[in-house]
């Protein structure tokens, strides 16, 4: 069917300022939307309090309002433009959710007879207040973590009491972990749980029983009018769960999950989209598995709109999802938009890769003086790396060389770590260079069971890093005269740069690229 005849006019809300949790990949969406939305004829009305993004470029939008981000902003454009049918909000991020049930409560939306898209009410309001979800997931048959919701000092306490330790506390309503914390010790449950309630506009918390160790899984789902239902791509946190997926390395697609785990996973996702609301559009799933032969799994979270992980996941893929979501949301199903890679297929097909993609956060803590370096439960990332590569290891290696962190990449350089008890603390205590503690730890000869029960790092992820270490301690032993041509192909199909083959070979860079040269490599 095509797109809806009652919708001429639609107003995106932006994602504000730029905040650790929420940057530019909402400029990514939003930009991406307005495009899809002006191809159709739609009229479109954009406000966003950030100047200093590409949505905001005169050229993106009929209309476009500066101004703060708040229910006074939405009325005022309202009554400016009284033929705005729609809105919007799934492009925004937590911001644009969060002022979307504000303006609803308000009753703004229904005063001036504006329709929801992309999302309803009902699902925002499901995903984001924890008490709600947990009821639903447990009503639908999903698993979850023991959990309880509390929204009294008294009540969190009296729930620690029941769980025990460790816990995990996370605030309702928020953005990028605001509020979030693993509480391993008593002593400090009193200050973490005050901080959480603080966080969260509703002062409500959800306590779980932590469940550390198990491995954090997200999908990314589109649906249409017609209930169809497709799942974009897979993506594996390398990092177990108790990091922030916002500063875990993840990678696409899922490497270490097996297929009859991945198919309940996606039979679930599937199932806890359609729960939550009929509505089209995108969503976000996450799942914690158990390390187990079992592969238990549980439901964490479902965010019911784009989101970090989909402008990764659009970039790993090529498959448009805030494009898609928006020709959704005015109408059209999925069998007929147009594939826009292939042009011979329509968007119902799900992208298969044949590649990996590999993403590691950039952190910038000497910006931030005194600041703790220790990763957890909230974001503190302020940008990301992507290396694609055939192979896992050939990813890795591209995107530690693209950290701009005055390192050559993983190994081979000699920057590593040598202490012992440095790189036993680097591993125990999540840091933002972890994944170069792991390298150093292998090199140094630590055993791959050890540094497992450190990190709790699958071991296929361990084993990966072991053979790169192998082949640099190969490599080390020629010279770059002695050096064959299959070593220097292995070497470069493994992602090694230049850089690092000429230090491994104690030779200069540009030596290297002739030799290379010379063996057609």
């Amino acid at each position: 069917m095509p797109k809806r005849k009652d919708l001429k006019s639609v107003l995106i809300i932006g994602s504000g300022p730029i905040v650790i949790g929420q940057a530019c990949e909402f400029d990514y969406s939003g930009s991406q939307s307005l495009r899809s939305l002006r191809e159709d004829g739609i009229e479109t009305i954009l406000i966003n309090s950030n100047p200093a993004t590409i949505m905001t470029d005169p050229s993106m939008a009929d209309h476009i309002y500066l101004l703060p981000l708040t229910t006074k902003s939405i009325i005022q454009i309202l009554k400016e433009h009284p033929q705005i049918d729609a809105v919007l909000p799934t492009m925004g991020g937590q911001t644009a959710l969060n002022l979307c049930i504000e303006a609803d409560d308000k009753g703004i939306w229904e005063d001036f007879n504006v329709k929801l898209i992309g999302v309803d009410i009902d699902a925002i309001n499901i995903t984001e207040d924890r008490e709600q979800f947990r009821e639903l997931m447990l009503k639908i048959g999903v698993p979850m973590a023991p959990q309880a919701t509390a929204t009294s000092f008294l009540k969190g306490k009296e729930i620690a009491q029941e769980f025990g330790f460790p816990l995990v506390i996370r605030s309702s309503y928020t953005l990028g972990g605001a509020g979030a914390s693993i509480v391993y010790d008593p002593n400090d449950f009193d200050e973490l749980l005050s901080r959480g309630l603080e966080a969260s506009p509703i002062h409500e918390v959800m306590i779980d029983k932590a469940m550390m160790g198990w491995k954090e899984y997200e999908l990314e789902l589109l649906r249409d009018k017609n209930d169809n239902v497709v799942i974009i791509c897979s993506i594996e946190n390398m990092d177990p769960m108790g990091i922030h997926t916002g500063d875990s390395i993840t990678v696409a697609p899922a490497m270490t999950l097996s297929d009859t785990t991945f198919q309940k996973m996606r039979d679930m996702a599937i199932h806890m989209m359609r729960s939550i609301g009929d509505f089209e559009g995108g969503c976000n799933v996450q799942f914690a598995i158990s390390p187990d032969e079992k592969e238990d799994i549980i439901a964490i979270e479902i965010n019911p709109r784009v989101s970090r992980s989909s402008a990764l996941a659009s970039k790993a893929t090529g498959y448009p999802i805030a494009k898609v979501a928006t020709k959704l949301a005015i109408g059209y199903t999925l069998d007929e938009l147009e594939n826009g890679i292939t042009k011979s297929t329509s968007a119902l097909f799900e992208p298969t890769l044949d590649y990996v993609i590999v993403k590691i956060p950039r952190w910038n803590f000497d910006k931030f003086e005194g600041s703790d370096r220790t990763l957890g439960l909230q974001m503190k990332s302020v940008g990301e790396v992507m290396g694609i590569g055939r192979s896992f290891q050939e990813a890795l290696h591209k995107a530690t060389q693209s950290l701009e962190i005055k390192r050559n990449g993983l190994g081979a350089d000699g920057k590593g770590y040598t202490d012992y008890n440095q790189i036993i603390d680097k591993l125990t205590n999540a840091s933002w260079d972890r994944v170069f503690a792991i390298y150093d730890a292998i090199a140094m000869g630590i055993p791959l069971s050890k540094i497992y029960d450190i990190t709790k790092i699958d071991m296929w992820y361990l084993k990966q890093y072991e053979e790169l270490f192998q082949l640099q301690k190969e490599i080390s032993t020629y010279s770059i005269d002695t050096i064959s041509r299959d070593l220097l192909l292995e070497a470069k199909q493994k992602g090694y740069g230049d850089r690092q083959i000429a230090h491994m070979l104690r030779c200069l860079e540009s030596e290297v690229y002739k030799k290379r040269d010379e063996l057609k490599v």
